[in-house]
């Protein structure tokens, strides 16, 4: 699934300790956000890419952060995408 490689793309970045912390702390905020079944997946989509963007333009970022980042930010729009074109054929 798709958001089981968001979460490893996510750690990675967690991780990585070239990442200032300022960003690791949202990089962590923003999978907790992802993670949380007790909202709906487009919240949860919604929420992860509004701290992702957040987190893409800080100054401080590795340029190979951030271009990481953006690619998690095309996945989760995927995924949101394809969450709601399910939902549309599941309402007619």
């Amino acid at each position: 699934m798709e958001l089981d490689e968001i979460n490893k793309l996510l750690d990675e970045i967690s991780s990585d300790r070239t990442v200032p912390r300022n960003i690791r702390v949202l990089i962590e905020q923003a999978k907790k956000d992802m993670n949380n079944t007790a909202n709906e997946m487009p919240v949860r989509i919604n929420s992860a890419i509004s701290i992702l963007d957040e987190v893409s333009n800080d100054p401080n970022i590795p340029i190979y952060t951030r271009t990481h980042i953006w690619n998690m930010v095309s996945m989760l729009e995927v995924i949101n995408e394809k969450f709601k074109d399910a939902q549309s054929k599941g309402d007619k």
